[in-house]
């Protein structure tokens, strides 16, 4: 399999695309031939999350023979690592809406998914390409890729990574996950300011000959834990694969009938894969896109105006407060017929207005594809107070944002009447203070008090790797500004570096 640019006729192979992340043009890379109507359950029916990820994933790393594929999948999801033992459970709140649980891995969010394998898939380009200079990974995060990223890589040899996060853009149980994270080769800065300009730094310095060059001077190459990489977006196909053949086995649907999937939406990485699932034969209907009140996605889906030019707003639902989705990039080019020249008119139109339209046709097509919505903070604490009174199950409030808009295109009776499946993508317990709020608990700003009173109100158990962060010690507390984050990148690379050498 090989995989070229959004935005131009190059190509390179599966290993190369790993381990860059991003093309040189800044174009994001897809399988120069996409493997469509592949997938058949009759040849994977009653495997396991693991035997069904081998048979996905073999079509996409082609240059990783099947049994190590197999082992390192096994690494990745076996052994205990996911609370779940199927790795992602079901749950039914109604006879038409089943809620996939992506959130039991190492973090609670669903980001766990694919960064746990994500490590090993790079070891194994850097063995395979004979790469020697050590990779810095840099990855941009709205609150969950940062946690689940940096313990997916900590302590790996020849892998270090720097991760950038809203200093005052995520919950306090994020905040606290990535400041105390532990590890000789990983650093956590603060950004004074938000996911989207940590993001547009990561582009600009993997496409900066001068920044590479001091990074080569110090002995590293860059890399992204972002799902702009592949590593990043293809492992996640697999749940949507995995709920199919679920919804099947739980009786929800019988074999071929179609589905409609749900899907809290901010980078447009969770939804594009399932899109992807989509194409590789998966009978999903409709994909519904649900945002918060950063609802630039909800507006291009129902107009084809994607308008830059709009306030930033801070929500209760902070992963998903991002106002560029780059997975929309791969996303477009499909539904304009994979044409390069209309990738790069389209960026250049978001570069210099900060707005871009697509034409009729084309919104026609992708409303074919794909539904949007979205939810305001005072509907996301509602659904989370109804659902939990109603059902006595508790939904985090980016779940509570995919629940709210399916009700509404429900009542208004725009959804087809389908069965369906709303990705749940992190518990509830990581932001304990909206969810406190929610359920009405005596008002309290201490996240762990907040906890401790869900705990004995709900009796679920606050998991240890929430648990233990009281007493942890947060290392990284630094918070920089837009302009000092090169400087700061090439500080935390030369400190990384001599730590590295002194534990060798």
């Amino acid at each position: 399999m090989k995989y070229k640019s959004t935005r131009s006729s190059v190509t390179v192979n599966a290993m190369e695309a790993l381990l860059h992340g991003l093309a040189m043009d800044g174009g994001l890379y897809v399988p120069e031939t996409f493997p469509q109507e592949v997938l058949v359950h009759k040849e994977w029916q009653g495997l396991s999350y693991e035997e069904i990820a081998t048979c996905v994933l073999s079509y996409f790393f082609s240059e990783i023979d099947k049994d190590t594929l197999g082992a390192m999948i096994h690494k990745a999801y076996g052994n205990g690592r996911f609370a779940a033992a199927e790795v992602v459970p079901f749950h039914s709140l109604d006879t038409d809406l089943t809620v996939a649980e992506l959130f039991h891995g190492p973090t609670l969010a669903f980001k766990d998914l694919a960064l746990s394998l994500f490590p090993h898939l790079l070891v194994a380009a850097k063995e395979r390409t004979n790469e020697k200079k050590d990779i810095l990974i840099l990855t941009a995060t709205s609150g969950d890729t940062g946690k689940a990223a940096l313990e997916a890589f900590k302590d790996i040899d020849g892998i270090s990574i720097i991760v950038f996060y809203p200093h005052d853009g995520v919950s306090p149980m994020q905040a606290l996950q990535m400041q105390t994270q532990t590890g000789n080769n990983v650093h956590v800065l603060g950004l004074q300011g938000n996911f989207d300009e940590a993001q547009a730094f990561v582009k600009e310095v993997f496409t900066d000959s001068q920044v590479r060059e001091k990074i080569a001077q110090r002995g590293y190459i860059f890399s992204s834990a972002n799902s702009i990489n592949i590593g990043r977006l293809l492992p996640q196909i697999v749940y949507y694969v995995w709920t199919y053949a679920q919804l099947i086995e739980r009786g929800c649907i019988t074999q071929g009938e179609a589905f409609n999937v749900v899907v809290p939406t901010g980078n447009f990485g969770n939804i594009l894969a399932a899109y992807m699932a989509k194409r590789m034969g998966i009978p999903i209907h409709t994909l519904l896109c649900a945002s918060n009140e950063n609802h630039i996605l909800t507006d291009f889906l129902q107009m084809g105006i994607y308008n830059e030019k709009r306030p930033f707003y801070k929500t209760t639902s902070p992963s998903m407060d991002i106002v560029r989705s780059s997975n929309l990039e791969r996303f477009l080019y499909y539904v304009m017929g994979e044409d390069t020249t209309h990738m790069i008119r389209w960026q250049e139109q978001i570069q210099n207005n900060k707005q871009a339209t697509v034409p009729t046709k084309v919104l026609q097509q992708i409303q074919k594809e794909m539904l949007g919505g979205y939810a305001s903070d005072e509907i996301i604490l509602e659904s989370i107070r109804q659902v939990y009174d109603r059902d006595g199950y508790l939904l985090d409030p980016h779940t509570a944002v995919g629940y709210a808009v399916y009700q509404k295109y429900k009542r208004n009776h725009l959804l087809p009447s389908r069965h369906t499946v709303l990705m749940a993508t992190a518990h509830p317990y990581k932001f304990p203070l909206t969810v406190h709020q929610a359920l009405g608990l005596a008002n309290t700003t201490d996240p762990f008090t907040a906890l401790l009173q869900l705990q004995d109100m709900t009796g679920i158990a606050i998991p240890r790797a929430l648990h233990e962060l009281s007493h942890k010690k947060r290392r990284f507390m630094s918070a920089v500004s837009s302009s000092q984050l090169e400087s700061a990148v090439l500080e935390a690379a030369d400190f990384m570096k001599k730590r590295s050498d002194m534990h060798e």
